[in-house]
């Protein structure tokens, strides 16, 4: 299949509402049903204006975190369209990748869907 790969950048302790954007990004993208993503939490990063960010032993607030999918064009311009209607201010990059499954057909759910936001064997 292609698509598109998008990453949102943030950090652990940035809120949308009462969520982590984090957490807020995972919640739209399943209610999407857009098939799988996953967080990836950093030792450090440099935002846009230059500031290092980084995990310390005390605080894991500023942590780096991204939200990485494997979605279809039509997902991905869905999904950006909610961000931008909340107005989460978030980085985010797009790149056109191909992707599938392989190997048996275990992770298939109802009508052939591939489910990765359930746990295994459910």
């Amino acid at each position: 299949m292609n698509g598109c790969q998008l990453t949102f950048f943030t950090e652990r302790n940035r809120r949308h509402g009462h969520q982590t954007v984090c957490e807020w990004l995972l919640h739209e993208a399943r209610g999407l049903g857009i098939r799988g993503a996953t967080v990836v939490s950093c030792a450090q990063g440099v935002g846009h204006a230059g500031a290092l960010h980084a995990a310390h032993a005390l605080s894991l607030g500023d942590q780096p975190q991204q939200v990485i999918l494997a979605t279809t064009d039509a997902e991905a311009d869905r999904l950006l369209e909610i961000v931008r209607a909340a107005n989460v201010h978030v980085f985010f990059t797009r790149m056109p990748v191909e992707f599938g499954w392989i190997g048996g057909d275990e992770a298939a759910g109802p009508e052939g869907h591939h489910r990765l936001f359930c746990r295994h064997g459910s």
